[in-house]
């Protein structure tokens, strides 16, 4: 039976716990130059509606390293939704290849795109979440504590597709998530009201960027304007100043608190340069994991695990 992966909370605690296993595994392989070739003869659609280095390297790269084929399709090669109906592309991809990756403005047209298509869609982000993202950091935090026990995340910044995301995981795998953000610019109600309804995390929504951080193993942030978001940014670089990430902050937690962001960076905004060059700095850790975690739940979804 075809298997989406379009939120965290599509997979269950158990597949989760699984993925991090298996990513583990098969980032080994990879390193070592092992040959696994689960995706020989198989098909990737990539559809971008937003730019993107990480999620386009990231994708068709691990694609062919287990031994696929990956189609880039640029915003101008589909204007997804506009020029041709969501539901038409979904068939029409489908038809040509095993798997479709989509990169999306608007969350509604990843839904209508698993819903028509007949192969496995995969969210590489839309205006409401970013899972590929925040599967790539959990592991990345596996990686460098060797446990996810009694683990804090403190979210710096806009609550926003990241945010959410973060919340989905958190109704999943046991963790206290803490949600810093400024005032008027909360996750969505409905994100909350997720996580609320779940009993397996502790959430927080917090307005104070000195006080709430302390006792973070994790601190992360995110750009202060997202992508469709740059008209705003001379008004928010003034709510958003108190939130910038720097060594005060970081030392102001009381503990080894590691730093993660999922790029790109505007360095000197949301975070000073000598905390993201920092030995408590995992970010390019973090980025290089989002192939292999993704190579991990594309190999899941086309039942190769």
């Amino acid at each position: 039976m075809k298997r989406d992966f379009l939120h965290i909370s599509d997979f269950t605690s158990q597949e989760i716990l699984d993925l991090i296993s298996f990513t583990a595994e098969l980032k080994i392989k990879l390193k070592n130059k092992e040959i696994f070739s689960p995706f020989e003869g198989h098909s990737l659609a990539m559809i971008f509606a937003k730019q993107s280095a990480r999620t386009r390297v990231s994708f068709e790269t691990g694609f062919n390293m287990l031994g696929g084929h990956a189609v880039y399709l640029s915003p101008d090669d589909i204007s997804i939704g506009k020029r041709e109906e969501v539901k038409d592309i979904a068939r029409v991809l489908s038809g040509y290849n095993d798997m479709i990756m989509a990169r999306l403005f608007d969350h509604q047209h990843i839904i209508e795109l698993a819903e028509f298509s007949n192969v496995p869609v995969i969210n590489g982000l839309t205006d409401y979440n970013h899972p590929c993202q925040i599967m790539a950091d959990i592991f990345t935090i596996f990686e460098n504590r060797d446990n996810l026990d009694d683990l804090k995340i403190v979210y710096v910044g806009d609550g926003n597709n990241i945010v959410h995301s973060w919340i989905h995981l958190a109704t999943r795998i046991p963790l206290h998530f803490t949600c810093i953000c400024p005032e008027g610019f909360e996750p969505d109600k409905e994100a909350i009201d997720f996580i609320s309804d779940s009993d397996k995390s502790t959430f927080e929504l917090s307005h104070d960027p000195i006080n709430d951080v302390v006792g973070a193993d994790i601190i992360y942030t995110d750009v202060w304007a997202s992508m469709g978001q740059k008209d705003e940014l001379n008004d928010r670089k003034k709510i958003f100043a108190p939130f910038q990430v720097n060594s005060n902050m970081l030392k102001s937690t009381g503990k080894k608190t590691l730093f993660m962001h999922c790029l790109p960076a505007e360095r000197g905004r949301e975070v000073t340069d000598n905390v993201i060059e920092s030995t408590n700095s995992i970010v390019f850790n973090q980025a290089e994991n989002r192939m292999h975690m993704q190579n991990a739940i594309m190999v899941m979804l086309a039942g190769k695990m």
